[in-house]
């Protein structure tokens, strides 16, 4: 059984990973339709899952930063269901999936953690679906910033945003615009 809090697990995952790989930006970590062969952890940059719909449009499904678990519920799946797409440089640990799974197994604890780690993924992913059940751009962009404390993404990332809660990023920037001039 192994000793850790919950808020320790990532770092856990991180100082147990079986490799480090560095990443450029506009690169796939995977592919949709790619074998699931191992879980990662964003030790840093930014890698977003990108779903990409049938007209065409494209909807990001999880931003991962620092410390951050990517892609989790692939664990559980034999291929992706989207694209693990670089959108800054980026670094990330990696675990062969059948050690993390025998780990599941075999250690109770590990297990819990994991569990905990899920459910926040889970309420994540319910504000998210909060944020794109309303109805105008500028109450989306306030729950986005209410969901992130009031944090702003760096530079360049605004595209990003868009497509995150929802809507083109033209609409997004007269958004902003306003936003500026009031």
């Amino acid at each position: 059984m192994i000793a850790i809090m919950s808020d320790d697990f990532v770092e856990y995952l991180i100082a147990k990973a079986s490799k480090r790989r560095t990443l450029g930006q506009d690169t796939y970590l995977f592919h949709q339709g790619d074998l699931v062969r191992s879980v990662f952890v964003v030790e840093e940059g930014l890698v977003e899952l990108t779903r990409h719909q049938l007209d065409g449009a494209s909807v990001v499904l999880q931003r991962a930063r620092g410390r951050t678990v990517l892609a989790e519920a692939s664990m559980y799946s034999a291929r992706y269901h989207c694209d693990g797409v670089v959108a800054l440089p980026s670094s990330v640990f990696e675990w062969p999936k059948a050690a993390f799974l025998g780990r599941l197994q075999e250690d109770e604890e590990f297990s819990k953690l994991w569990a905990r780690h899920l459910a926040r993924e889970v309420q994540s992913a319910r504000y998210r679906s909060e944020i794109l059940s309303l109805k105008t751009v500028a109450d989306r962009l306030d729950g986005w910033l209410v969901w992130q404390g009031s944090k702003f993404p760096p530079k360049g990332q605004w595209k990003s945003i868009a497509a995150q809660i929802g809507v083109s990023p033209e609409a997004l920037y007269r958004e902003l615009a306003k936003r500026r001039s009031e």
